[in-house]
């Protein structure tokens, strides 16, 4: 892509620090300031649908979703309006807050868009023993804890492969947690749209309303929170989906074949040229080591929250 198109640098564009998957900058200009974001096109999980997804975010910032302006795609850059707001903290948020981002869900979900691809289905990997042996073989800095947890991690996967999800499917962002969300003026904006796809609408809600009344760990979780976010979907007009585990399995899902994909990046060789630096995909084994097998023993204090 051709960044000239939005105007003149009145300074360098700066890598803007962040990005679990991909790398993100900002590009100031006499035109006005932009995200430009650097698709991680070297070892995706799955496809990425650029175009498709562009016109969901398009027909969602026309809807009134409050979000940064769509400006341009292409299959190695996304272009944004920049937008300024404050960092959401990983902790329960307000519960006006937390009401709102349940009426954008629903917002969302409502959308009239054609969307031409399946909901991704990706593999469950059982190679956790095999990982396990490379990482001490390679003397990686958390190979004892991924020994210690082998079975856990199995287990995680059969929970995932048997988890009845019992619909309906939704078009919809997949991915609103604290990290891709800006509070302005102390309300939300949308951030990161590029996982956007079909997913089973229980995954969607209870993903996002546990993300956003909880802290890091489990200890914290604020029920009223997480009813709030709910409380503001039925309110803009949704509908709730049965109780069950299936509210959490996207979220277990998501982890896991995360915290996979960083184990396959601190193994390889060498280092990928596009998405998260190694030392930040240490970070993610380490703190998934520990905090995805408490998420999946808490599964059934998870499930009083319904």
């Amino acid at each position: 892509m051709d960044l000239s198109q939005f105007g003149t640098p009145v300074r360098p564009m700066t890598r803007v620090d962040g990005g679990f998957a991909n790398r993100m900058y900002r590009l100031d200009t006499d035109q006005g300031s932009f995200a430009v974001k650097e698709l991680n096109r070297v070892d995706r999980r799955w496809p990425y649908h650029v175009e498709d997804v562009f016109r969901f975010e398009r027909a969602a910032f026309a809807a009134g979703v409050p979000m940064p302006e769509p400006i341009a795609a292409d299959p190695d850059l996304l272009v944004h309006r920049w937008v300024a707001g404050e960092k959401v903290p990983e902790a329960p948020v307000s519960a006006a807050y937390a009401f709102e981002i349940g009426e954008i869900l629903a917002r969302i979900h409502a959308l009239d868009v054609s969307w031409s691809h399946g909901a991704i289905a990706e593999p469950v990997a059982r190679d956790w023993p095999d990982l396990a042996e490379r990482a001490a073989a390679t003397g990686q800095p958390w190979a004892d804890e991924l020994a210690a947890r082998v079975e856990v991690f199995l287990a995680i996967a059969q929970f995932v492969s048997d988890c009845d999800r019992p619909g309906p499917v939704v078009l919809t962002h997949k991915d609103i947690q604290p990290w891709n969300l800006l509070a302005r003026d102390g309300r939300p904006v949308v951030l990161d749209w590029e996982l956007s796809g079909l997913l089973d609408l229980s995954g969607e809600l209870g993903s996002t309303a546990l993300s956003l009344a909880k802290g890091p760990g489990l200890d914290d979780i604020d029920a009223s929170i997480f009813r709030s976010v709910l409380d503001g979907y039925v309110a803009a007009g949704g509908v709730l989906p049965p109780a069950g585990p299936s509210w959490f399995v996207f979220m277990i899902e998501g982890w896991l074949g995360h915290t996979r994909w960083n184990i396959l990046r601190c193994l390889s060789t060498t280092d990928a040229p596009t998405g998260p630096e190694r030392s930040l995909s240490h970070e993610s084994v380490h703190n998934a080591l520990t905090g995805l097998p408490n998420l999946f023993n808490h599964l059934p204090d998870l499930e009083t929250l319904l």
